[in-house]
């Protein structure tokens, strides 16, 4: 069976890090004798750079046919003077709306080798290994009523959520703890908004249906302070949109480097995989970018989109296996290899392994 992949590398970035993530794609097509068909399509900046809205129609016809979408980035500082819904973030948000894409996976772990990486004691950091539930089609970045309005000196978002849109999420979570350590945090500011206040209730009472999972609830300033002070304690981090957006780039930069993050957002059609990086303009075209967050995505791709648990342990172990050695970009690490030879670090390092003998 041949498996298509659209690819959107998007801005700055983008490209290089796909770029990378697709050689490892067909090493494991290689390796594993399975296909994918890849297609590219433009995104973002762009889109915009040739012409186009920020997600034509081309790009989405072509997403809707896919088993997986997998992209780059999406931000071009030269298109930030136009007003919303022409700017190249609005082609993501229409994506994910488009896609139905609710539920957005961050896995923050720190890798062996890379216990001194980020900022905080080794001691502090060992055994972090938590993920991030996100909501991912609510709250402020879609909400109505929204603007700003330059006569009068106002702006204003709508922070909404319904029950429906918080109880899919949840149940995500909830499923993802009980195959996990059994723990989730749920985390809002119900001391303060009516709309935590609805998500900590609908929460509570999914809850009812996961008696082995322990639930706790966090107040999103407290749980900020927390993944510093002790990022070990979390299993399951559940969510709505702004603050996952937040407390995820915070988890990554305490292990170590955004560079390091994926993710999946999931829905009921084919998944989105994405780096939690930008586009990181001021270092594009310069082969400094790390490349491991988009090549771990294509890893969640192969899990999470098409079914392929075997071909998404090659390239995590392939991954593992690059640090254990030393081999690191320069957001890790002074002196760092290039974009192309991390690549090549993982390539050489994917095989399948025979099974265990019992």
């Amino acid at each position: 069976m041949a498996f298509r992949i659209v690819l959107l590398p998007g801005d700055g970035i983008g490209p290089e890090v796909i770029h990378q993530a697709e050689r490892v794609l067909n090493r494991v097509a290689d390796v594993f004798g399975c296909e994918f068909v890849f297609t590219r399509q433009r995104i973002g900046g762009s889109a915009l750079a040739a012409g186009l809205s920020p997600l034509p129609p081309d790009t989405l016809a072509d997403v809707g046919g896919a088993d997986a979408v997998l992209l780059g980035a999406v931000g071009d500082p030269a298109f930030d003077h136009r007003p919303a819904g022409s700017r190249p973030e609005s082609g993501l948000l229409a994506l994910r709306r488009e896609m139905g894409v609710f539920a957005n996976l961050r896995p923050v772990k720190v890798w062996a080798g890379l216990e001194d990486a980020g900022p905080l004691k080794p001691g502090v950091l060992t055994g972090t290994d938590l993920i991030v539930v996100r909501e991912l089609l609510g709250g402020l970045y879609y909400g109505q009523p929204r603007g700003w309005d330059r006569e009068t000196g106002t702006a204003i978002n709508t922070l909404g959520y319904s029950r429906p849109e918080i109880a899919r999420v949840a149940r995500v979570a909830f499923d993802l703890a009980r195959a996990r350590r059994k723990r989730l945090v749920s985390v809002d500011k119900a001391n303060v908004l009516e709309t935590s206040q609805l998500w900590r209730a609908v929460v509570n009472d999914v809850a009812r249906d996961y008696p082995d999972v322990q639930l706790s609830h966090e107040y999103v300033d407290a749980c900020a302070m927390k993944l510093v002070v002790a990022p070990a304690s979390f299993d399951v981090v559940l969510t709505e949109n702004l603050f996952g957006d937040i407390l995820s780039d915070e988890a990554g930069a305490v292990c170590g480097s955004l560079g390091l993050l994926p993710s999946a957002s999931l829905g009921a059609g084919p998944g989105l995989f994405e780096p939690v990086h930008g586009s990181a303009p001021t270092m594009a075209g310069k082969g400094v970018a790390n490349p491991c967050g988009a090549i771990l995505s294509a890893a969640m791709l192969l899990r999470s989109g098409l079914h392929l648990p075997g071909e998404a342990d090659a390239i995590d172990r392939a991954v593992a296996e690059t640090f254990a050695a030393g081999v690191v970009t320069g957001d890790l690490a002074v002196p760092g290899v290039s974009t192309a030879a991390f690549g090549d670090a993982v390539i050489a390092r994917i095989r399948r392994d025979p099974p265990t003998r019992p």
